[in-house]
C-alpha cells in the first residue's frame, strides 16, 4: 500500500509539472503577440482570474479549453504540448 501511495504522489508532481509546463507556454505565446491577460480571457470567454490560473499552471485545463486558448492565439492546438 505504501508504493501505491507513492505513485500517486509522483503522478500529481508529474501532473503539476505538465499544468506549469503547458501555462508557460501559453503565456509565452500570448506576450509574443502583445496581449494582455485580460483581452486573451475576454477573447476566449473566460473569467480573468481562471484565465491567470491557466497560465500560472494551478488548474488543469480541458481539451477544449485549450483549443479555444489556442483558437485566440492563432497556432495549431498541438503547439501547446508540443515539446512537453
Amino acid at each position: 500500500m505504501t508504493t501505491l501511495l507513492y505513485k500517486k504522489q509522483s503522478y500529481m508532481s508529474e501532473k503539476e509539472l505538465i499544468q506549469k509546463a503547458i501555462g508557460k507556454k501559453i503565456k509565452e505565446l500570448r506576450l509574443a503577440k502583445k496581449i494582455s491577460q485580460q483581452d486573451m480571457a475576454a477573447y476566449c470567454n473566460f473569467e480573468t482570474p481562471n484565465y491567470c490560473r491557466i497560465e500560472s499552471g494551478r488548474t488543469n485545463p480541458t481539451l477544449y479549453t485549450l483549443y479555444v486558448i489556442a483558437k485566440n492565439l492563432q497556432i495549431p492546438l498541438c503547439e501547446l504540448v508540443a515539446e512537453i
